[in-house]
This record gives C-alpha cells, structure tokens and sequence, in this order.
C-alpha cells in the first residue's frame, strides 16, 4: 500500500494528500524494525504518536524520512530511527522521572511523557521553547515541566532524576550531568567528533560508580555552548 491518496477538493479538483497513518507504519517497519529495534512498547509507540504534527509544516511530508529534519534557530531533530535506539535502551518505567536537555521539536518529550510518570524539559531557545508547548498542549500531554535555560551555563534542575536524555552532542560527558542522574537511573548522550560520535547508555550504580554501553555510531549537532571557549595566549 502507498503513502499517497487522491481526493475531490471543494472545486472539484484533483489534489493529493498524504496518508500519514501509513506512512507512520512504514517508518516502523522498513526503518526502524530492522534496526534492531523490537521492543514493542516502543515499536508501538512511535507508530501511535503523530510525529507529522511536531515538525516544521515545511517539512512535514518528510516527517518519517531517515533524515534529521531541521528546526528553526539552528537546530535539527534526530532521525527517527535513532530516537527509537535511544527509547529502546532506556527502557522507561511508568514511575520514572526525565529530564530532557534539549526540548526541540517538542516530538521526544512527548514519547518520553507518554512512557514514564513526569518530564522536566529545557530548551535554550526560546522560540523553539514556546512552540513545543503548543504542540504538547494540542496533544493534551500533561505530565510535562518546561523551561528556558542554558544548561552550559548554569541552568540545572531542581532534583536528580531517574533518567536523563540529551539531545545535542558534547566533546565530553559533562561532570555536571552525571549528578542529575539518580543511583540506579541511566542517561543518554552523545559525546565526540564529528563525523562518527559515540551514542552512550551510562547506568548509575550508586553515588560514585557507573557502566558505560556504546550503542551506536551516529553524529548530532553540538548543544549550544557546549564547545570549550579557546585560550589565548598572550
């Protein structure tokens, strides 16, 4: 079955429109499934959640492409078959806190949301900040806390959290991330050089002791100020 169906507009005209539904199944199946991802919570959840409706309208008709779709201020969304790794990885409980860096399209704060008690997002951008928020309320997902801040330059949350989901990558894991991370809770990152980074599951085991998962090779854009400013020398 395609993607594309044909319709009588009010004028009697020809246009076509997309079936996003189906798409949204393709994109599971022919993307994301034979990428080694078989959880059905999160095969499930990504063919429920209208990912169409949290991109740029521009770009809406490549919303399922195995693509990082740009959003505005400079920034991008991951590909979708990288966010579903992520998910698949984090094994979210139903208890559990998030704290996302990095709010974005506003897409995987409502994957996160659906799959765990409560999301603490933070977004830079304000803009980008405000259009999230509209998207989430559209949706009516309410377990969710939004902020505006710069956490390279001193925003941080109230409390730790079970889990911790970074969207932008980072030369180095920060020190300061690893202590938003609960005993027992996990965080996703992506850390290096462009062009072949390490995306990373780290697992707190208690207050000073961690494991370390490579899951994948990818490359995301930087956080913004996450580059280490240059020396001068005099």
């Amino acid at each position: 079955m395609g993607v594309y169906c044909v319709t009588l507009n009010w004028a009697g005209g020809l246009q076509m429109n997309m079936n996003f539904d189906q798409a949204r199944f393709n994109m599971v199946e022919q993307q994301i499934r034979p990428w080694e991802v078989l959880d059905s919570k999160v095969l499930s959840l990504l063919e429920s959640i209208q990912r169409e409706d949290f991109v740029p309208v521009r770009y809406r008709k490549l919303a399922f492409a195995d693509f990082a779709i740009p959003l505005d201020c400079g920034q991008a969304m991951m590909r979708p078959k990288i966010e579903a790794r992520m998910l698949q990885a984090l094994d979210l409980k139903e208890d559990e806190t998030v704290l996302e860096i990095g709010t974005g399209s506003g897409f995987m704060t409502a994957c996160l949301a659906t799959l765990a008690k409560r999301v603490v997002s933070v977004e830079i951008f304000g803009e980008l900040h405000e259009e999230a928020a509209q998207k989430l309320d559209d949706k009516q997902i309410r377990n969710v806390e939004l902020f505006t801040g710069d956490v390279m330059r001193g925003w941080q949350p109230e409390q730790a959290h079970d889990v911790v989901v970074v969207t932008g990558s980072v030369p180095e894991i920060p020190e300061a991330f690893r202590g938003w991370v609960n005993p027992g809770g996990r965080m996703f990152i992506v850390s290096g050089k462009s062009p072949a980074m390490d995306a990373q599951l780290l697992t707190r085991l208690d207050v000073t002791d961690w494991t370390q998962e490579s899951l994948l090779e990818t490359d995301l854009p930087r956080l913004v100020n996450a580059e280490p400013q240059p020396k001068f020398e005099f």
